[in-house]
């Protein structure tokens, strides 16, 4: 099946919460989202250069699609620091 990702969202940006852990991403458009709503997005083909992963323990998470230079590992992104995030952004949805 064929997914039109032309109009898909970028992770420029990952939120850590207090052990280090991605809590949340910063996309193209400067809006924060929670790895939830990432992964929902994912699933729908409205996200580009990532794919979704099951780890051991059946947590599901994202990771980043190979590329040559390496440079989009979402553990390399840039650290998005909480007070740059807007107040639509809640940690406990």
């Amino acid at each position: 099946m064929y997914i039109d990702q032309t109009f898909a969202h970028t992770i420029v940006g990952v939120v850590r919460d207090e052990l280090g852990a991605i809590s949340g991403y910063k996309l193209e458009d400067g809006e924060v989202i929670t790895r939830e709503e990432a992964m929902i997005l994912s699933k729908q083909g409205a996200m580009k250069g990532i794919s979704e992963e099951v780890a051991q323990l059946g947590e599901e998470f994202l990771n980043s699609l190979p590329v040559s230079d390496g440079y989009n590992n979402l553990e390399n992104m840039p650290i998005v620091k909480r007070d740059d995030i807007s107040q639509s952004y809640d940690e406990n949805a």
